[in-house]
């Protein structure tokens, strides 16, 4: 198996304000000479998080010149020495107009390894952290009214933090240095996060593994055994336990054995198409609800809502956490390739389109399937999914002549009248 690939995050943070530094994200590219209307009006909201860049290899023999103090913990894992720092550092210090070769005094804050998804072996990330002095010493001016006197930053409290971007000062000007760039505190942070809105500006992963989720351990591991760990979790859970089960696949149902030999009380959730069917793959005699989509589960003050999501199979469910506006997605998108519809078990492509429009319309935060990754732009990864099953629709057999001055619309209701 190839090597994974490597990733710095730097929390640059401004102790005598609590705040830190997040970067807008770029979204994904969209496919060249995209003109359809349909996907146009499908624009995910602004992603910020820590800056990063990519943590490559050093040559030879060569150590790296930036100690991070910590990097001791991880080193049965990942040797830091080896990696250039220091080039990571100076391409996250471009990206909102530092200078190159600017150095501090940096801490270990997280070193997340990402699990297998396959196909390539993943992306590792290592999470610093680091203060900017109120002071900076030798910037170079970047505007012809900029001297090269000393610089500050300045964060004004009287700014909505909303608004504020990273600025330098001299005794004279104000060099606004970028407008992706904003100033927030952790509260901010947390408060976007836990009072989520369709459309609002979201926080990405590296900000809350870094610093909103402080009790995440940065050696933590996987057990070797999927079943002992789920076993573990089923134990760990209160006895008045829900299962959503979003399809009857057997690497769906193959762990409810291991669910109702430790709770005999949990309760089975799923559609009834799906229930018809776990009887021939997996065995489940304990209590079940059948749901049909549009039910609110209460859980403390976390709230989910279950979503009828027909098309990989008839009985196929999805599930929004409202808190976090996040989407489950179960099979209808993976994390790497395109989904598949089965027809074996009433999936088609009419229900499969209907679910994409209406995944689009919940306008979630995050898509998670359940094969890959997480997706932090949904919008550009549902059209890409509307995008190639036009493309295989309108190049099939008997249909190119047809369909392919039709719209994405249009061939949606073609079907629909089937």
């Amino acid at each position: 198996m190839c090597s994974p690939s490597y990733r710095l995050a730097a929390a640059i943070t401004v102790p005598a304000t609590g705040e830190f530094l997040v970067v807008r994200q770029p979204p994904p590219p969209s496919p060249p000479g995209e003109e359809e209307e349909d996907y146009r009006r499908y624009v995910d909201s602004d992603l910020y998080d820590l800056p990063s860049a990519t943590l490559g290899p050093l040559a030879g023999d060569r150590r790296a010149e930036v100690v991070i103090s910590g990097a001791d913990s991880i080193a049965d894992r990942l040797d830091l020495s080896r990696l250039d720092v220091s080039a990571a550092l100076d391409e996250i210090f471009n990206q909102f107009g530092l200078p190159d070769g600017m150095r501090g005094e940096w801490k270990l804050l997280k070193y997340v390894e990402e699990a297998e998804f396959g196909p390539d072996a993943g992306t590792n990330t290592v999470v610093i952290i680091g203060s900017l002095e109120s002071k900076l010493d030798g910037l170079q001016a970047t505007k012809p009214d900029v001297t090269n006197s000393d610089l500050v930053v300045l964060v004004e409290d009287t700014i909505p933090e909303q608004s504020i971007s990273q600025r330098f000062v001299t005794s004279n000007s104000v060099l606004r240095v970028a407008e992706s760039c904003r100033w927030i505190s952790k509260d901010s942070a947390l408060a976007l996060l836990s009072e989520v809105k369709p459309c609002s500006d979201r926080i990405g992963p590296y900000t809350y593994i870094g610093l909103l989720k402080s009790e995440l351990p940065s050696n933590w591991t996987a057990p070797p055994s999927l079943r002992i760990q789920l076993a573990d979790l089923v134990n760990s859970l209160p006895k008045k336990l829900l299962v959503l089960v979003t399809h009857h696949h057997h690497d769906h149902v193959e762990g409810l054995s291991v669910v109702q030999r430790c709770n005999a009380d949990a309760v089975l959730l799923t559609h009834e198409n799906t229930m018809k069917r776990i009887g021939k793959v997996g065995n489940w005699s304990s209590g079940c609800t059948l749901v049909t989509g549009g039910e609110n589960i209460l859980i403390g003050d976390q709230e989910l809502q279950v979503v009828f999501a027909p098309g990989h199979t008839d009985g196929h469910m999805g599930l929004v956490h409202v808190n976090t506006n996040s989407l489950i997605v179960g099979d209808h998108c993976v994390g790497h390739g395109s989904a598949t519809l089965d027809s074996r078990a009433g999936g088609n492509m009419k229900d499969y389109f209907e679910t994409t429009y209406k995944f689009l319309d919940i306008s979630p935060h995050v898509l998670i399937p359940m094969h890959g990754r997480i997706n932090l732009w949904p919008k550009h990864m549902l059209c890409g999914y509307l995008r190639y099953e036009r493309l295989r629709l309108i190049t099939s057999p008997g249909f190119i002549c047809i369909l392919q001055v039709l719209s994405l619309r249009t061939i949606f209701g073609f079907f629909h009248s089937l």
